[in-house]
């Protein structure tokens, strides 16, 4: 649907049902491991959520130009880092089940696991791109673009909520298997 000229109002329902069954079956699973994360992640995404729309409602945050590029560098980064620590994890190179996210490293003598550092990162993208999100809906609003496009917004919109979620989803399991 991302590629199409036209916003498909029924590929936009399927993806929705398709993700949301998704995100569904991993919150149980990961919530079966870890009790209570999912609930956690949610009220996380809420908060993240309401505290970028209200950033960009008093115009503190904007999706400049520079801040895209920046963007866009740091996403090409976090796709690299994504593909290569599931190429080691479903190859058997490492034996975690994060990947190099369950490896610990050192920062001023307290041992941090990577996966946090590296999802505190990926929430902050999150972030970004529902600053992004927010632009482009509060542009299209004052250009009068057509109803018909608030599907793609929303469409958007979903992807990077459920982005955000599974970010924050993965940080709290790490944390919790830290215990």
């Amino acid at each position: 649907n991302s590629f199409k000229r036209e916003p498909s109002k029924g590929l936009i329902l399927a993806y929705s049902v398709a993700e949301g069954v998704f995100v569904g079956a991993l919150s149980m699973v990961i919530d079966s491991m870890y009790p209570g994360v999912a609930p956690q992640a949610v009220l996380g995404t809420i908060c993240v959520f309401a505290l970028t729309l209200a950033l960009f409602k008093s115009g503190k945050v904007r999706a400049t130009p520079k801040a895209m590029k920046f963007f866009l560098i740091a996403m090409v980064g976090y796709l690299l880092f994504s593909l290569v620590n599931l190429g080691l994890t479903m190859f058997g190179v490492l034996d975690n089940q994060w990947g190099m996210r369950g490896m610990d490293i050192s920062i001023m003598g307290i041992s941090i696991p990577l996966g946090v550092l590296i999802g505190l990162v990926a929430i902050g993208l999150a972030a970004f791109s529902l600053i992004m999100d927010f632009t482009s809906i509060d542009e299209g609003g004052k250009a009068g673009v057509d109803a018909k496009d608030a599907w793609t917004a929303a469409f958007g919109l979903t992807v990077t909520l459920i982005w955000l979620y599974v970010e924050i989803l993965r940080v709290l399991a790490i944390l919790r298997g830290q215990e």
